[in-house]
């Protein structure tokens, strides 16, 4: 869950830190004051396209910083081990504690760092779906979508779901890409059949030749070393007789003369210990110089069997790679690897009633696969769906929409879908009426209610710390914003909820409050944050959000009437 989270030079906040409760935490002010730049700088955090108009008017660039503290909790060994992998990789150090900053300067340019190294931006991404889920008035509209239904209905079915749906998407692909190619060949036979001619030629021409793998480099040493034969061979030759002194006469060789420097100096190496570590390095040395010896003789001996080759057989030989190369325009050392290359080619231009027949045995086969996983995927969701609506309907209940019952209706296709057969359809109930699309049949102040009940209800399938609510409770009151509250705040027994919010009733549940205030000096707005510590600053608060005026007692006997009631629902 996040801890702490830094701001400095974002819209209208010159610098603020705010800190989280572990539980649920609300963060209220006036319109305009600057509660969306918290959400601004926790986007830029989770990985969201910067923007420099958000720098704040005369700052060089905005800087957000984020402390996540994700502990030993069993519950949360998965999100763990997601942010652990793409961390690795990047080579940062992760011991369950994680710290993210991002930088946009008002040229655009965008920096992120994870605990203490730089990372591309978009592994803020990858990271920020492991750690946090958000919610905001866009989503309630997304909610109306039949893709966003259908996501809602598979996250209600968790892991066992997600592992078929998994595998379904695995064959639903490779049957496409079967498709595809058996649509191409009956297509192009024609064509493909005149490449499949000309490839089995090129194939044909390779093969023939023989070629090993390293065949023409090892050729081309072997021609450049005959070519230069003769010079090779003195040298050698030379070198050897001037370390063994053959045909030197009766001067010293350098291994003798190396031997009786080494045991003039032993006779006294007992006495100086630098002497003693000039005798080690003679004896490193004579070492050295014996190998070469060894070395010198059988080069000496291969050469001698290199006379009987043939420069002109091996000139032959690499002359054909050569111009086979050119006519495949490839590298004569690349022809084994175009080979392959043209091989697999091949397999997908063979058109012949054998291969068609193989491609339409594999379609089928798959076909067979993707359906039987997609009729699973199928079943299981009108169960899930009929679980749902239960679950969610009695939710509502306790939203104030006692009379309203959710729907969630399943249709199964003929044709096969990157998700499936099904078209799932979430709707509204009413008493005496039939179900009416979410689109048709809910208000505003419905969809946050219907979207807080299904986020709920699903809150113990998703495997994230933290939930943000962005004025989810927009269009709502009275009672059913006390329900809201009261949920967010059972929500926050499971995780971590940060909900912005302009309503009383759902501040009042919180565990911690957090004040953005709106200051304006010289024409430039600014905004400051505090977290309302004590009883009398938050009743204080409370009162302005439910009556615009902080100092009239009516509204403050009212909120303390709220926080009373949070505390007693809450306990």
């Amino acid at each position: 869950m996040i801890e702490e989270l830094s701001i400095r030079d974002l819209g209208v906040i010159a610098d603020a830190k705010l800190e989280f409760s572990k539980r649920f935490t609300v963060v209220s002010g006036e319109t305009g004051a600057g509660k969306t730049m918290v959400l601004t700088a926790l986007g830029l955090l989770l990985g969201d396209r910067a923007d420099s108009a958000r720098v704040r008017l005369g700052a060089e660039s905005t800087h957000v910083e984020g402390r996540w503290y994700l502990g030993d909790d069993a519950e949360l060994d998965v999100v763990r081990q997601s942010i652990a992998a793409p961390m690795d990789e990047a080579g940062v150090v992760f011991d369950g504690e994680l710290i993210l900053s991002r930088q946009v300067s008002n040229e655009g340019r965008s920096k992120a760092v994870a605990n203490g190294r730089a990372i591309p931006v978009s592994m803020l991404s990858e990271l920020g779906v492991h750690l946090v889920v958000v919610h905001g008035q866009a989503d309630q509209q997304r909610l109306k979508s039949p893709a966003a239904q259908r996501e809602a209905l598979d996250s209600y079915g968790g892991v066992e779901l997600a592992a078929i749906a998994g595998e379904y998407g695995k064959a639903y692909a490779e049957w496409l890409q079967v498709e595809r190619e058996l649509v191409s060949l009956r297509k192009h036979g024609a064509e493909y059949a005149i490449e499949f001619e000309r490839l089995m030629q090129d194939l044909e021409a390779i093969e023939q030749l023989s070629q090993t793998e390293g065949e023409f480099a090892q050729l081309t040493e072997l021609a450049e070393r005959l070519e230069n034969l003769d010079a090779i061979r003195n040298a050698v030759q030379g070198a050897h007789e001037a370390v063994t002194n053959s045909g030197f006469g009766e001067a010293a060789d350098a291994i003798s003369l190396l031997g009786f420097a080494r045991k003039s100096l032993e006779a006294v190496a007992s006495s100086d210990a630098e002497v003693a570590r000039l005798v080690e390095r003679l004896h490193e040395i004579l070492g050295n110089v014996s190998e070469v010896a060894t070395d010198l003789s059988r080069i000496g001996s291969r050469l001698e069997g290199d006379l009987e080759l043939s420069l002109d057989e091996i000139q032959s030989r690499r002359a054909k790679f050569i111009a086979l190369g050119r006519r495949l325009d490839v590298e004569p050392d690349e022809l084994l690897q175009h080979s392959k290359l043209l091989s697999e080619r091949v397999l997908k231009l063979d058109s012949s009633d054998a291969a068609m027949a193989a491609l339409e045995d594999r379609l089928e086969e798959l076909r067979r696969k993707a359906e039987g996983l997609a009729i699973e995927i199928s079943d299981r969701r009108v169960k899930l769906a009929a679980d749902l609506e239960v679950e969610v309907t009695a939710e509502l209940a306790g939203l104030a929409m006692a009379n309203s019952r959710l729907v969630v209706q399943v249709q199964r296709g003929r044709e096969l879908r990157a998700w499936g057969l099904d078209e799932v359809s979430i709707m509204l109930g009413a008493p005496g009426s039939e179900p009416r699309a979410l689109g048709k049949g809910a208000s505003g102040g419905e969809l946050s209610r219907i979207m807080l009940a299904i986020e709920v209800v699903l809150a113990k399938n998703v495997q994230s710390p933290t939930f943000i609510f962005d004025e989810v409770d927009a269009g709502v009151g009275g009672a059913a914003a006390i329900e809201i509250g009261r949920r967010l705040a059972r929500l926050a027994k499971q995780a971590q909820v940060i909900v912005v919010t302009h309503l009383a009733q759902v501040a009042a549940f919180a565990d911690r409050h957090i004040r953005v205030l709106k200051s304006i000096d010289g024409g430039i707005t600014s905004s400051g944050i505090n977290a309302l510590i004590s009883e009398d600053e938050r009743l204080t608060e409370l009162a302005r959000m439910l009556s615009g005026l902080s100092d009239s007692s009516a509204a403050r006997e009212n909120a303390a009437e709220l926080v009373a009631l949070a505390r007693q629902s809450v306990e």
